[in-house]
């Protein structure tokens, strides 16, 4: 049985299990998780806990041992395994699938695994810890997701603000959950409980957003050119290497350009095109819509254009490569902003995002 963490509370009222699996990429959510379980299980009198971390020379003859010896002191126990690469290996596999087959009353086992992949989701070890107890799976909250994360997050410390303040947050925390959850904690401290105004939140929230280059990627196939360039400075001041932006923005390109082809050939499904494509999740959505709105012309150029970057990255050629990736995420901004009262004309918003910085186009 799979369940979300949000319904895990619930779960844990009616009845605790004898096995959870709780796995997922998302550190904090992982831990609330397992800390809630464990909590749990603690007023129901399994007041023992054996802990096991899996690595190379992990020995697994320790966890039958374990199940079959007991609480030392009659109580209740919980087994503890982790597993940080969540890959057992041959005999891992093996002892797990028995170890499900031989779970004892009096004993909770609590497995907590990484972002296990749909190859290693269709193992037969996982398969049996699916079959045999509660599996949590964790997913990341998605960019659109934050605000309204932020918010129950917020009302739980009876605080509230309004959505341009939400929003704000979420920029500044994006991609760190761990930091979002800090930040949301200080302002429980900073003020009291009612209404946030913009300018409390502003002076008390520090910039802890963690960007990467795949953030960058969806932001250029998204056309939000003010995230591309918030990102890029970010990577910028990270010390990101170039040729390592160029192959992620390259590659994003290509799979656009894949999918752009199945739609024109009709011999398969949009769902068949992503998972040949290897998108998952939200980011189906942003390629689908980016397949249908951006010609080929357009990515074939954008690749030309990343290829002059990269010789640019290497000294082959002239040019300032950061002021070409930001050129580079221009390219994809082809929707336009009317001009108040004016409906007859409309401005792009590349030529709005110049003028904001100072440039005259």
């Amino acid at each position: 049985m799979q369940i979300k963490p949000n319904q895990l509370s619930q779960h844990l009222q009616k009845n605790i299990g004898l096995l959870y699996t709780v796995f997922g990429n998302e550190p904090l959510l992982i831990n609330e998780a397992t800390d809630l379980i464990r909590a749990v299980a603690n007023q129901q009198g399994y007041t023992e806990r054996d802990i096991f971390t899996v690595d190379k020379r992990f020995n697994w003859s320790m966890l039958q041992d374990a199940n079959r010896s007991g609480s030392l002191f009659g109580d209740r126990k919980i087994i503890d395994i982790r597993i940080p690469n969540g890959k057992p290996g041959r005999e891992g596999s093996q002892a797990i699938e028995k170890y499900c087959q031989t779970l004892t009353s009096g004993t909770l086992t609590l497995i907590t695994l990484p972002k296990i992949d749909k190859s290693g989701q269709a193992t037969k070890w996982f398969k049996m810890l699916e079959a045999t107890g509660i599996t949590v799976v964790v997913y990341p909250v998605e960019r659109g997701q934050l605000p309204a994360w932020i918010k129950q997050r917020l009302s739980q410390q009876q605080q509230q603000t309004d959505f341009d303040t939400l929003r704000f947050l979420a920029d500044r925390v994006e991609g760190n959950l761990l930091a979002a959850h800090q930040e949301i904690q200080k302002l429980a401290l900073l003020y009291p409980t009612g209404r946030l105004l913009f300018k409390q939140v502003k002076d008390a929230v520090l910039d802890v957003a963690r960007y990467d280059v795949f953030n960058l990627a969806d932001a250029m196939i998204a056309a939000d050119i003010a995230r591309y360039s918030h990102i890029l400075d970010e990577l910028r001041g990270e010390g990101v290497v170039p040729p390592l932006i160029v192959a992620t923005l390259a590659e994003q390109i290509r799979t656009l350009l894949l999918i752009q082809q199945g739609i024109r050939a009709a011999n398969k499904s949009l769902t068949q095109l992503m998972r040949d494509a290897r998108v998952w999740g939200a980011r189906q959505k942003i390629m689908a819509d980016a397949a249908k709105h951006f010609k080929l012309n357009q990515l074939t150029q954008a690749l030309l254009h990343l290829a002059k970057i990269d010789r640019i990255s290497k000294g082959v050629a002239n040019g300032d490569v950061w002021d070409e990736l930001l050129q580079l995420g221009l390219r994809f901004v082809t929707i336009t902003h009317k001009i108040k009262g004016r409906s007859n004309n409309t401005l792009p918003i590349y030529s709005v995002f110049r003028c904001s910085y100072g440039y005259i186009e």
